[in-house]
This record gives C-alpha cells, structure tokens and sequence, in this order.
C-alpha cells in the first residue's frame, strides 16, 4: 500500500479564493481588511512564518500591520504593541508569534488580545467558546486539518480519532473540534501524549491519527494500522530543515498521509486570514 498525500496547497488555495472574495466585498463598501503580526525576537522559523503571512496577505488583498519587539525590550514592549492594535481600526485581526523568548509570559500576552481581532483563536475567551460549541474564531491549525478532511472527503463521522499531543496551540483544540457535530468532524477522540508510555496501544487501533508533539518521527509505521489516515501537525527544525511528527515511512502502511512540505502549514497561515476577514465583516456589520 502507498498513501495518497493530503497536500495542503490546494486545499490552502480553496480557502484564500474565498477570503479574496470577501476581503474585495468588504473594500467595495470602503472597508480594508488589516491583519497585524508581532514578532517577539530574532528567532529564524518565527521570521519565516511571520514573512509569509504577510506575502499571503498581499495575495488576498488584506493589508500587513507588523510590530517587531527585541527581545531586550521586555514585556512592557509587549504590552504597548498589544495596546495598540487592540485600539487600531486599521488592525481587523492580530497574532502573537509563538514562541516568546525566555523572559515573557505567554499567558499574559495571549490575554490581553482582543477577543474580537484574536486571529488565533487563542484567547482564554474563545477557547472558551470551542469547548462551548459556540461561533467564534478557531484555533488555526486545527480548523485547517478540518478543512482538509472536508476537501479530500475524508469521512471521520463515528471514527476512531487519535490525537498525540495534549498543546494549547494545536492537540487540545484539534481534540476538542473533532468532538464537535460538524463535517469534517463528529468523531469519537482520544488525547495521548508523551506522558503516555505505550502511545502504540491507542495508535494501532486508530482510523485517523493526528501527530501533534513537535517531535521527529514520533510516529513511526509500526505504530499505525493498515488504511490508517495520518496528519502530521507538530513540526520541528533541524537547522533549516523541516521534521515532521510523522516518520515519511508511514507512507508505506497508511491509506492517506501528509507531506513533510506543504502539509498542514498552508492550513494555517490560510485559516489565519479567514479568521481576519471574518472579524472585519463582524465589525463593520
């Protein structure tokens, strides 16, 4: 057996075709949709997610608001850059790039985001709404291997789901959106993590794997069933060299897999602007 791979980028594609559309809706009323990004540091991978994001905004007619913070600044610096786009009407929907470097507290800054421009889906308040099933925006990641699971008719209705990982970011939403009645969703889910000693146990027997550690090779083929579907989410570096969750000899047992590039990352940065664009039309509405 060979997989077939998930490929983000047309699923990507599918998504930023629609926030284009409704980004031009919201100028034709003389609205432009704004997105800002602070990066906290010089950490090279944060850079580079913070880069394309803007370089996707470009595409999709929504403007970049970027705040650069050394990290000798401190959190007070912080603070004042959360203040500001919390106040801009320029700014529809922001990010805090994660992670912080040593000496900033994550919990604070994610707090102080405006409920309402948490592109995210970070906030205390809208992981709130998730475990409530109520509208608000998601945690990117997560809604992104959604999204994918809808476009490649993956059927995860009543399926056996496994998430490895247990992260604010990505395992607890990915979880807790899986639960949910939706398409793409509805599934029966269980959480492992590394704290777990026999995480093969849970593997082997899951329709639908998704790795979500940020360790290499976390799940390797002899810990999935034949026909499994396998999402590597958590990523890692190795210099500049991308390391997926997911060992690519996977491939040889699972019935879908994805890439080690242009996987889930597409997802993200795609669902990033669709949560942009969704709060400057509930803003001007």
């Amino acid at each position: 057996m060979t997989a077939q791979f998930l490929a983000g980028g047309p699923v990507a594609e599918s998504i930023l075709d629609d926030v284009r559309t409704r980004a031009a809706a919201l100028a034709g009323q003389g609205v432009t949709v704004g997105l800002g990004t602070i990066l906290v540091g010089d950490d090279g991978p944060s850079a580079s997610y913070v880069k394309k994001k803007h370089e996707t905004c470009e595409q999709v007619g929504i403007v970049s608001h970027h705040r650069a913070i050394d990290a000798s600044e401190g959190q007070a610096a912080l603070v004042a850059a959360l203040d500001d786009f919390n106040n801009d009407p320029g700014v529809h929907g922001y990010i805090l790039q994660l992670p912080l470097p040593d000496g900033f507290d994550a919990s604070e800054a994610l707090g102080m985001i405006d409920p309402a421009k948490d592109a995210d889906g970070l906030h205390p308040e809208n992981l709130g709404k998730l475990v409530l099933m109520e509208d608000g925006p998601l945690p990117c990641t997560p809604a992104g291997i959604v999204e994918m699971f809808k476009f490649y008719d993956v059927d995860v209705r009543g399926k056996n789901v496994v998430v490895v990982g247990r992260g604010t970011t990505l395992g607890r939403p990915m979880a807790l959106l899986l639960t949910t009645k939706q398409n793409g969703a509805n599934a029966a889910t269980t959480v492992v993590h590394t704290g777990v000693p026999n995480i093969e146990h849970y593997t082997r027997e899951a329709d639908i794997i998704v790795a979500a550690v940020g360790r290499p090779g976390t799940i390797t083929k002899d810990m999935v069933k034949p026909g499994a579907v396998v999402v590597s989410g958590g990523i890692s570096w190795e210099g500049r060299k991308l390391l997926p969750d997911v060992d690519e000899d996977v491939a040889e047992v699972a019935s879908w897999i994805t890439p080690r590039l242009g996987g889930v990352g597409p997802l993200t940065v795609a669902m990033l602007l669709a949560n942009t664009v969704a709060a400057a039309e509930r803003a001007h509405s």
